[in-house]
């Protein structure tokens, strides 16, 4: 059994955020009924890279899931989400703000239907403030949340991280969110309705560099791959022009010292004195490291306990003899598609099933199911639905 087999949720949303969160609980058991527009489908599905009639990017936060299409615009396709609303624990969405209000569909109207109904409402500001109303992206809310401004080369201007960080990190919220609102509930017997901002998700996110400001008044500058409070902790490019990132505390300075053959006038024992003297710390790393080809220096400092890693791209770290070990390369079977590749969730238990990689769904693929098995809607009624484009 699957820790979450027991509950059921009803997703309205799209793109990536709240799906990548109920992808996350459906493979953890929960059933995840996901609802999308007629005939097109999550806009998500005619993303680059195509492959048959969907997209890769679709698949990568849409696993597991049940696919109905109901049109949210008109009474019926609204009626069939209130008579669903009624029946499952959790309604997600990520429309604008007031807009489900307008169509009957927001906490308050399904809350009255559904006294112990959780509702995550997830957009990009929040439901109140200034901004509430202002549009925006993943790399929108990474520049107004602090993040972009921490990212990039010492001197240079500010990076956008290689993922959608302010997309991924809100659907980890999101899912920590309902979790603990179904928690809740278990003690008081009635839901609740979370107001989540993307904005808040990443300004929650700068955590240590908040902490540097609230202690020092410091901003912090961008530093490449220097942490801006230990070092040594930096990437160096090795003899063979490849990358590896080294970090070491005060324990291991001296291993690191003596395998590199390091040595300095002033004493740097401390991470404090090393902070100091960073910039001959750095000079010095990086003049030794670039005369050691990278396998070589990996065996090196693993052999005296000093932590390293690699730089792996995407290609290196997916064939990786370890990450293949724990299971975290897996596959699943679409239409049109055959065995396509995916990433597997993170979690090894001991006491429940593990998540399982299952297959994401073709669109609408599951509505007469859901409508007759959940609603017992007769087969009449969904061909009335169909004619009237409610589905």
């Amino acid at each position: 059994m699957k820790p979450l087999q027991h509950l059921t949720i009803l997703d309205l949303s799209r793109v990536l955020a709240c799906p990548f969160a109920s992808m996350i609980l459906a493979e953890l058991g929960a059933t995840v009924i996901k609802v999308e527009q007629p005939g097109a489908g999550d806009e998500t599905r005619a993303f680059e890279p195509q492959l048959a009639q969907d997209s890769a990017y679709y698949f990568a936060c849409n696993r597991s899931k049940a696919s109905i299409t109901v049109n949210l615009r008109q009474p019926e396709g609204q009626n069939i989400i209130r008579e669903l609303a009624q029946k499952v624990d959790v309604v997600v969405e990520n429309f604008p703000a007031g807009t489900l209000g307008r169509h009957g569909l927001d906490f308050a109207m399904l809350s009255a239907l559904n006294p112990r109904l959780v509702y995550v409402s997830c957009t990009g500001f929040g439901q109140t403030g200034p901004y509430a109303h202002k549009k925006g992206y993943d790399s929108v809310f990474q520049a107004m949340g602090g993040l972009m401004s921490l990212t990039g080369e010492k001197g240079g201007g500010p990076v956008k991280p290689g993922l959608p960080i302010a997309d991924l990190t809100s659907g980890l919220w999101v899912a920590i969110g309902i979790l603990a609102m179904l928690s809740g509930r278990e003690k008081t017997g009635h839901g609740a309705h979370l107001d989540f901002s993307m904005l808040d998700g990443q300004v929650s996110l700068l955590t240590l560099a908040a902490a540097r400001y609230f202690a020092l008044g410091e901003i912090a500058p961008r530093l490449g791959t220097q942490h801006p409070g230990r070092v040594p902790s930096a990437t160096f490019r090795c003899k063979d022009g490849k990358f590896a990132h080294i970090t070491a505390s005060d324990q291991h300075w001296q291993p690191l010292c003596k395998v590199l053959n390091l040595n300095f006038d002033a004493d740097l024992s401390t991470n404090e004195l090393r902070v100091e003297h960073r910039d001959i710390v750095m000079l010095k790393l990086n003049e030794e490291v670039s005369k050691i080809e990278r396998a070589k220096l990996l065996q090196m400092l693993d052999e005296v306990e000093v932590p390293i890693g690699p730089v792996n791209d995407v290609a290196e770290i997916l064939s990786d003899a370890h990450v293949r070990a724990r299971g975290l390369v897996g596959s699943f079977d679409y239409p049109g598609v055959g065995e396509f590749k995916a990433l597997a969730l993170p979690y090894k238990f001991l006491g429940w099933d593990n998540p399982e990689i299952g297959a994401p769904p073709t669109l609408g693929g599951d509505t007469e199911k859901v409508l007759a098995d959940r609603l017992g809607y007769s087969k009449e009624k969904i061909a009335a639905l169909k004619a009237a484009k409610a589905i």
